[in-house]
Parts: structure tokens; C-alpha cells; sequence
């Protein structure tokens, strides 16, 4: 199994009262993560960047780790 770190930014908006993640964006590397989350921090309730392994050949996305928060975001290790 080959694993890398990627970095993705993730907004949230507030559906009928819960916090729902919208749609996530890649980002090169942990600075440009948290430039983007800092930039689309006005348009959402929350914004999170985060640094997570990825498995190359499935996709899947593990052990995510919390860059940068701006306002409310749902925690991912809940899940």
C-alpha cells in the first residue's frame, strides 16, 4: 500500500442547523492550504485545511490532521 500526504481545504455551511461539509479543494502544499482556507473564510460558516494521508491506489483518505480553522467546522477524526 502506497501512501502520500496531501493537503485539501474543506468549507462548511450550516444545513436545516447542522454542519455540512461542501465541496473540498487540493491545494500543493500546507502554506497554499491555509492561504486558501484564510481567502474562502468570508463566503462560509467554517473553513478547515488539512494535511491527510492518501492511499495512491484506492484513494481513501486517513489520519487527518488540522492545519488552519476558521469559524465552525465539524470534526473529521469522529467519524
Amino acid at each position: 500500500m502506497s501512501t502520500a500526504e496531501k493537503f485539501i481545504v474543506l468549507p462548511f455551511r450550516k444545513n436545516r442547523g447542522n454542519l455540512v461539509p461542501g465541496e473540498m479543494r487540493q491545494a500543493s502544499n500546507a502554506v497554499s492550504a491555509e492561504r486558501i482556507a484564510e481567502a474562502m473564510a468570508s463566503r462560509f460558516v467554517g473553513v478547515a485545511a488539512y494535511a491527510v494521508m492518501v492511499d495512491e491506489e484506492s484513494g481513501d483518505m486517513s489520519s487527518p490532521r488540522l492545519l488552519a480553522k476558521h469559524g465552525e467546522i465539524a470534526d473529521l477524526n469522529a467519524a
